[in-house]
């Protein structure tokens, strides 16, 4: 009887030591190492979903960036930790992921990713109060009415698109310039096109064709074949890599001599290694940030990383260094968040004030300065273009705006 009793005293004890040890993990829950206070930011990322092509290596940069900072101790007496998930390009699968970063992690802010998506949530991210970025730049989500708590780190697809047409009419000869749209049916896709038609027509630039065209799409003559009936001087591409491939590749067979121009998800080194040097030589994109091979000061801070972890810039692509833009704005605005409120937990609110103090911003050539305020969170409305030479991608333009 004597045991038994024993054994019981035992297991309250135990079971009373257990809720004791709960409790003070979750008083301790927002500090982190070495006492500092601890600040999650949360990641929404497409690995595997229909942009991983070009999701993969931005959410490798924005993790490289937080293992960076957090080594370097970036900012004094914060323990900086990014905690994301792969959400596959399902809107459902992100808000899921989404409220467990909310509620299980305690994020602070939130590096997202998809265009649907981040509408889909900034509702409740401006109800949770937790600043958002997206590797979407769409252009209405600079309403702060309806998004105040999101903020844009690049030039919208609609400002990119605007820019290219001012491009088009600056630098075409001979007769006014036709376009045609080729974009895939999803919120990404449409994201800039009414704009882009919109601002085509306000500078004497006829749009004669739009073509539909999958996000993975792996065939797209059909759609070439009706465009070409309209004869268009270009056609602007809001694409990932692999459908921008496709249009690209189906073009050079069926010998359509159209000059092809993608937005910034459409760009980058992908393109040239899914078509070959032949294939995209000559095609124009937006540059939204710099590659890694660009003698920018920015790149120091990269290659120093790079070679921590034992890789050279051949290791890396310009989706990268945009993953690691985001995440570097994302750094300096808690880190005025903290020499705001040098006391106690910094949240999501803290976190939007340090980001709104931002002003032109300086990447170090990365991409183009950002600033915010509180009447504004559109970073910038600058982008630049470049162009495929043998085989490499060469700044065709410095950063400029349509309005410029």
């Amino acid at each position: 009887m004597k045991l038994r009793s024993n054994k019981f005293i035992f297991t309250i004890m135990g079971i009373l030591f257990l809720l004791l040890l709960g409790a003070c993990s979750e008083e301790g829950a927002s500090e982190g190492s070495d006492g500092a206070r601890k600040v999650v930011v949360g990641g929404l990322y497409d690995i595997t979903g229909g942009t991983g092509d070009v999701g993969t290596p931005y959410a490798e940069g924005e993790k490289a960036y937080f293992k960076y900072a957090k080594d370097k101790g970036e900012i004094e007496g914060v323990d900086l930790v990014l905690n994301g998930k792969d959400y596959a390009y399902s809107i459902p699968e992100a808000q899921k992921i989404y409220q467990e970063l909310r509620d299980k992690e305690k994020v602070s802010a939130v590096l997202g990713w998809g265009t649907g998506d981040t509408e889909a949530l900034r509702q409740q991210v401006a109800s949770d109060k937790l600043p958002f970025f997206s590797a979407s730049y769409s252009e209405s989500l600079k309403n702060l009415e309806e998004s105040p708590y999101n903020f844009l780190v690049a030039a919208s697809y609609s400002d990119q698109g605007r820019s290219v047409l001012k491009w088009i009419k600056d630098n075409h000869k001979g007769s006014d310039p036709t376009v045609a749209l080729l974009y895939n049916d999803t919120a990404f896709g449409r994201s800039p096109i009414e704009d882009i038609k919109a601002y085509a027509a306000e500078i004497g630039i006829k749009v004669v064709d739009e073509q539909i065209v999958d996000v993975q799409a792996t065939e797209a003559q059909s759609q070439l074949l009706n465009m070409e009936k309209k004869n268009p001087d270009y056609a602007i591409i809001q694409e990932t890599w692999g459908a921008t491939a496709t249009i690209l590749r189906d073009a050079k067979t069926l010998n359509i001599d159209t000059q092809f121009i993608g937005l910034n998800w459409a760009s980058g080194e992908g393109v040239i290694t899914m078509v070959g040097e032949e294939v995209a030589e000559g095609y124009i994109g937006i540059l939204s940030h710099a590659l890694p091979y660009e003698d920018h000061p920015g790149m120091t801070e990269v290659e120093e990383y790079l070679k921590s972890e034992g890789k050279t810039i051949e290791d890396i692509n310009q989706k990268f260094i945009q993953g690691w833009s985001a995440a570097k704005i994302m750094v300096a605005g808690i880190e005025e968040a903290a020499k705001k409120h040098p006391d106690g937990d910094i949240t999501g609110e803290e976190i939007r004030s340090g980001l709104e103090s931002l002003k032109e911003f300086d990447l170090g050539g990365l991409g183009a300065p950002v600033s915010f305020s509180a009447d504004n969170h559109t970073g910038t409305e600058q982008t630049r273009l470049g162009i495929v030479k043998g085989g490499k991608w060469e700044p065709l333009t410095d950063y400029f705006s349509y309005k410029d």
